[in-house]
């Protein structure tokens, strides 16, 4: 992994919430580890990588050894790729965008469905401050299935066995066992117990 200067101090403002200033320094540091996830992400994606091959250079984008179970398809793509945390029996299909800057935590047994798009970061609103990001993590329960060509906006909480629709824009929390589908996202049923 190659070194990047002030990158623990990043993660630890990222995860705190704290609005990272454009031009400051951890809005460079941001920039270092994003040119490293473009690498690995091009490697990854440039040809045919066994899945042990897959889940090492997954260890290498988010800096710590992803689980045995993982399961990724190429072509995957990571904005930041070290704020990422998967939990076992984790399958990640193809075509997924990762902007991962607040934290992306996916739960135990979840599927994420092609072309998924997790998003973690705002610009300011104001103009002049347009630079500036607000970082906001999304957390993704246990068993949870997305559907293909889902986002998710930054801060969004997705409760345990929830279902996530085909091409669903997920604007706020999901509860456990729901079923949410259109854009924006609305509950439309509920995941059968068992």
């Amino acid at each position: 992994m190659a070194e990047t200067q002030g990158l623990d101090e990043l993660l630890t403002a990222l995860n705190a919430g704290e609005t990272i200033p454009g031009a400051s320094t951890h809005h460079e540091a941001m920039h270092a580890a994003s040119q490293e996830s473009l690498r690995i992400t091009a490697e990854l994606n440039g040809r045919y990588h066994p899945p042990g091959e897959v889940r090492a250079l997954m260890s290498e984008l988010t800096g710590r050894k992803v689980p045995e179970s993982l399961q990724l398809f190429p072509p995957f793509s990571a904005d930041f790729g070290k704020n990422i945390s998967f939990g076992t029996d984790v399958f990640v299909n193809s075509g997924c965008r990762f902007q991962d800057q607040g934290g992306i935590e996916i739960g135990d047994g979840s599927l994420i469905g092609h072309n998924a798009v997790i998003t973690t970061l705002n610009h300011d609103m104001l103009p002049s401050r347009r630079a500036d990001m607000h970082p906001a993590r999304v957390v993704i329960g246990l068993g949870v299935w997305f559907g293909a060509n889902v986002t998710v906006l930054p801060g969004v909480t997705i409760g345990d066995r929830a279902v996530v629709g085909a091409g669903a824009v997920v604007t706020k929390d999901v509860a456990a066992g729901a079923v949410v589908v259109g854009v924006p996202a609305k509950q439309v049923g509920t995941v059968p117990e068992g």
